[in-house]
């Protein structure tokens, strides 16, 4: 099961018709119709079960800078500045905190690929830095030590997934935007050559424009259209502690763990070295587009042959916009727990950090993420779908730029200047 997010009261009904339709009731998604209702663009957002029921609200809310691919820096570092302003703007609290991140390194080889990051970023004015091993035991006291070193970007923080999309929802309502759950959306309708509305579950909404955000979801959907989007889904196991003492603020990231407070006083914890990727159609489909990929990542990809193929196997690729659609099948999709990685990131943290050692765990979740072969978004027109943007394939990065992409995607869909050079996230790149 998903964490539990923060009640939000939704419509039971949607209109006849609107502006733009937006397809997903996710942290981007609902980014990107507070953009529009703030700018007084009539706007919907249809989700097919509850709103942050995925990623959304199972992903670790980490808000970070480093690491960043270079064409991506732009999007994370308007975002900072968004998340910055945003209990302001939504008039809640969604748990951001600028507590820092680090990355700590065993070998000296990780410290060479973060040297050769922040030598290629250079020009943007980071504050972030190398440390050595006497400055990791000062930042985050109490540990057994070992490491070579790490890199510390101090202006990266956090926010509650918990709290955040709840927050968003809330103040889009408020500025007039409409949002209806457990409401699929089958497809889109076209006129002159264009989207002029979308089919749902009970019925028809015309629309001049429609923002797809749905998360891993969109892959299947786009290709009833006719149009391929690269994405394969990747499995990531989270532990969250009961309220502990524990020895920072800062967000830390390890080889084979990662672990940061919230603002329940627990600890999020994971193991940041392993992933589980479900074997299913679209692993022989697009499989050779990840190679290099899988070559660089190999040792921190599990891969599974079991009920995740089974499972794709039954979901429709094809379906009538009045038939029943995959979307309605599976409202929420909701992986299982690798228990195993989950006891090895404890393990691995625990002789770390010993203080960790009488953590109690009050509750574990799994999520599932949709990746794209250069882990990069795609932000995009569908030139095949005039009046359709998309925006998904966050490859796990999405809820720390949720709020630059979803103003990106509500700039594009209504020809507005972008906040950010669009161009490293458009869909062609992969043709």
């Amino acid at each position: 099961m998903a964490p539990a997010i923060t009640p939000v009261t939704t419509s039971d009904s949607a209109p006849q018709a609107t502006t733009v339709v937006v397809i997903g009731g996710g942290i981007v998604g609902l980014m990107a119709a507070l953009a529009l209702a703030e700018r007084g663009v009539p706007v919907v957002v249809l989700e097919k079960g509850r709103i942050a029921g995925e990623q959304s609200s199972r992903n670790l809310g980490w808000i970070r800078k480093m690491g960043r691919d270079v064409d991506d820096l732009p999007l994370a570092m308007a975002s900072e500045r968004l998340w910055q302003a945003m209990h302001e703007r939504v008039g809640g609290d969604v748990g951001y905190r600028q507590a820092g991140i680090l990355y700590l390194a065993r070998a000296e080889a990780e410290m060479a690929g973060h040297r050769a990051w922040l030598d290629a970023v250079r020009v943007a004015g980071l504050d972030s830095r190398l440390l050595g091993p006497m400055d990791i035991d000062r930042l985050v006291p109490g540990g057994t030590g070992g490491w070579v070193g790490g890199i510390h970007t101090p202006s990266d923080g956090r926010a509650e997934p918990s709290l955040a999309s709840s927050a968003v929802a809330r103040a889009a309502l408020a500025k007039g935007a409409i949002i209806v759950e457990k409401c699929a959306v089958r497809g889109l309708s076209m006129a002159a050559g264009r989207v002029d509305g979308v089919v749902t579950e009970r019925g028809e909404i015309r629309c001049r424009h429609a923002i797809l955000a749905g998360g891993l979801w969109s892959r299947r959907f786009l290709g009833n259209l006719g149009v391929s989007l690269p994405t394969l889904p990747l499995v990531a196991s989270v532990v969250r502690t009961a309220p502990m003492e524990g020895p920072t603020d800062i967000a830390v990231g390890a080889p084979d763990f990662s672990f940061r407070k919230r603002t329940d006083g627990g600890y999020t914890i994971t193991q940041r070295g392993g992933f589980v990727a479900p074997l299913v159609l679209d692993s022989l489909l697009l499989g050779h587009r990840y190679l290099p990929m899988l070559r660089a990542q190999w040792k921190n990809v599990r891969l599974s042959l079991g009920r995740a193929l089974l499972d794709d196997l039954a979901l429709p690729r094809r379906w009538r916009d009045g038939a029943l659609s995959p979307f309605e099948r599976v409202r929420t999709m909701d992986p299982p727990i690798h228990q195993g990685l989950n006891d090895e990131a404890l393990r691995n943290l625990a002789a770390a950090w010993p203080i960790f050692e009488g953590a109690a765990v009050a509750e574990s979740w799994a999520g599932m993420i949709d990746v794209t072969p250069d882990s990069l978004p795609v932000i995009s027109p569908v030139a095949k779908l005039p009046g359709l943007t998309l925006a998904s394939g966050f490859s796990g990065h999405g809820f720390g730029t949720a709020p630059g992409a979803g103003q990106l995607a509500a700039d594009l869909a209504m020809g507005e200047v972008p906040i950010v050079d669009p161009s490293p996230y458009r869909l062609d790149r992969f043709t």
